[in-house]
């Protein structure tokens, strides 16, 4: 993960916040709401049907083996939110993503585990995590999306992302990536930065559209065939293994992020990643 990345130096969650742990729907709820710092500890298997809106000021960490099922987490216009070392699955798409983020900054989704099925469709769930609206300083690290149809968005609109230009700011780090559809993850307009990651058995990998400009960096894929994939966006790619894949993305101008950060180099990415990745902390 990023040494030192915007997102991870500027988020604090609800550090100097009370605590309190939750393990139902209705406690979920009311722990994550307003804005007061706060660290919300998820313990056991939270399960349901609705969309939840987070508030500024939070951290939402899961105990070992914590789940949350069918229930969106929603960060609409805040700041300083963590989701970490959560297994969050099958939110249909009535409650949107599994965890949206929209005109927010300063979040950080760490060692999540996520995921649905691909038994019901492409249209049944909807992200794993959309990033969208002029959404800025987003990390997105050791987690591992898998059995999903559209993994991961950043950027809402090919033609309506006036809004964006300038913003979507995003970092995927020490990812795992397995049996991914699309949108693993796909970039409209915004600046990106994916490191230290790894792609098995993806129907494709990483879209660049729209004029997104992005450096991806000590990465590996595996049984992917198209694994950079381009429509109107950019890429520098540097020691990647693309395996069987391609890279058609043509060469951007993104060449420095204005972070510290280590790469691990693509020979050593699998076993670094592979069941590191995930809700695997014991907390």
């Amino acid at each position: 993960m990023p040494r030192r990345s915007l997102t991870v130096c500027r988020t604090t969650g609800g550090k100097g916040g009370a605590t309190t742990t939750v393990s139902s729907l209705a406690a979920l709820e009311t722990a994550v709401t307003g804005n007061d710092p706060r660290i919300v500890i998820v313990s056991g298997t939270i399960s349901g049907a609705k969309r939840v809106y987070v508030g500024s000021n939070k951290s939402i960490v899961g105990k070992s083996g914590a789940k949350i099922v069918g229930i969106g987490l929603s960060i609409v216009n805040q700041t300083n939110v963590i989701i970490r070392n959560i297994n969050h699955s099958k939110v249909p798409s009535e409650f949107e993503d599994a965890i949206t983020l929209l005109r927010s900054n300063n979040i950080w989704v760490d060692h999540m585990d996520m995921s649905s099925d691909r038994d019901n469709g492409k249209d049944f769930y909807d992200g794993l995590v959309d990033v969208t609206h002029a959404c800025d300083y987003v990390t997105i690290s050791n987690s591992y999306f898998h059995d999903h149809y559209k993994g991961s968005l950043v950027g809402h609109s090919d033609n309506n992302g006036a809004e964006d230009k300038g913003h979507l700011t995003v970092t995927y780090a020490n990812n795992h990536w397995y049996n991914i559809y699309s949108r693993a993850p796909m970039f409209r307009i915004g600046t990106g930065h994916l490191f230290n990651s790894y792609w098995n058995s993806c129907d494709d990998g990483i879209r660049t559209r729209v004029g997104a400009q992005l450096l991806i960096e000590s990465s590996v894929f595996e049984n992917t065939n198209d694994a950079i994939i381009s429509k109107d966006g950019y890429a520098v790619v540097r020691d990647v293994d693309l395996g069987v894949g391609t890279n058609e993305a043509p060469v951007g101008t993104l060449t420095s992020v204005p972070y510290s950060y280590t790469l691990l180099g693509s020979a050593k990415v699998k076993a670094a990643v592979v069941g590191v990745a995930g809700a695997t902390l014991s907390l």
